[in-house]
């Protein structure tokens, strides 16, 4: 589960899981779903691999957001499908997805940046709770 809250000229990020792989994935479907209105027209027709180190919850969280923003700013992909492995060294993830059709694909906010500002991972009694906050 995730929402959007309201940040000054930031939008925030709350995003809610049962684990920690499925926190980081429901944290990129928050984020494309601010970018992409219809999020849900994308398809997943391509596949990116990533690696992401680290170790701790948070940089790990900030570092996949930001390459996935980098993945669409450099190649133009937007992403609807995600799948996160965490493993001793940090997490392997893959996207699914495909290049922005702006014909087909409603642009929400421009999402510039992931920010530190606010970040938050942390284990709940149901699970995995993380705020993030994007400079829009």
């Amino acid at each position: 589960m995730h929402e959007t809250f309201e940040h000054t000229a930031d939008i925030g990020l709350r995003i809610r899981a049962g684990d920690l792989n499925r926190l980081m994935e429901e944290a990129a479907e928050a984020l494309f779903s601010v970018i992409v209105s219809n999020s849900e027209q994308v398809r997943p027709s391509q596949r990116v691999a990533f690696e992401i180190p680290g170790d701790r919850p948070d940089d790990l969280l900030h570092d996949w957001l930001a390459q996935l923003l980098y993945t669409l700013d450099t190649r133009h992909l937007v992403f609807s499908r995600f799948e996160v492995s965490q493993h001793a060294g940090g997490l392997a993830a893959a996207a699914w997805g495909e290049r922005l059709d702006p014909e087909r694909h409603e642009l929400g906010m421009e999402v510039k940046a992931i920010t530190y500002h606010g970040l938050t991972v942390q284990a709940e009694a149901a699970g995995w709770l993380a705020e993030v906050i994007v400079d829009i």
